[in-house]
């Protein structure tokens, strides 16, 4: 009797792991922040971003492997002789893909992969805004800071710093750019000290290499 091939291939399943695990390895040094905070434990927020320079290859790595994956589910299915018994194997009877061979689980895999690649431009919906009023007494006490940072890799780096920052006392504005590798830091020096706030980057795992007056 004939029976239709529907990709039941253990070999499909293996690629859409590959897929999944290149997509989360691919954010990989933007989502430890995120659980650094959940975890309150900031200090391993960096512990991956020395994966970045890899992020656009695992990103790539991941739409071949995913597009692959649907262009064998998509394939036109050719009927082949079969001479064996499928009434021992229930879920694939009638030629009928099991539900981990089915498109349904295809299209959550994707979306979900998708999620995880593009994880950095949405990681600041994590971060709750704590930032605080503070009232200052005298003009003379507001002092900018701008501060070099190794180690930030994305927004998600940008948001930690910050939030991190926005915890100590007298702390006006906190602007950090991963791009620039920098954070420009407005306070009230009767609150806080320089060496507090270097200290608060410093606790987020990433490592502060310089600070500047700014007038």
């Amino acid at each position: 009797m004939k029976n239709q091939n529907t990709n039941n291939n253990p070999k499909s399943n293996s690629l859409l792991g590959l897929g999944l695990l290149t997509a989360i390895t691919a954010s990989l040094c933007c989502i430890t922040p995120v659980l650094a905070l959940l975890a309150g434990t900031s200090g391993f927020a960096s512990t991956f971003s020395w994966m970045e320079p890899f992020r656009p290859y695992l990103i790539g790595i991941t739409i071949l492997v995913l597009g692959f994956a649907w262009f064998q589910q998509l394939k036109p299915k050719k009927d082949i002789d079969c001479v064996c018994e499928t009434d021992d194997l229930p879920d694939r009877k009638a030629g009928k893909p099991t539900f981990f061979h089915s498109i349904l689980f295809l299209g959550i895999v994707t979306i979900f992969a998708i999620a995880m690649t593009v994880f950095p431009y949405y990681s600041s919906i994590f971060y709750p805004d704590n930032k605080k009023e503070v009232i200052v007494k005298n003009n003379i006490d507001i002092q900018k800071i701008s501060i070099a940072i190794k180690g930030m890799t994305c927004t998600s780096c940008e948001e930690h710093v910050n939030h991190t920052v926005n915890e100590l006392d007298g702390i006006l504005d906190v602007k950090t750019s991963y791009n620039d590798k920098n954070s420009s830091i407005e306070f009230d020096k009767s609150k806080t000290t320089v060496e507090e706030i270097e200290k608060a980057i410093n606790s987020t795992g990433y490592n502060v290499i310089e600070t500047k007056l700014i007038k």
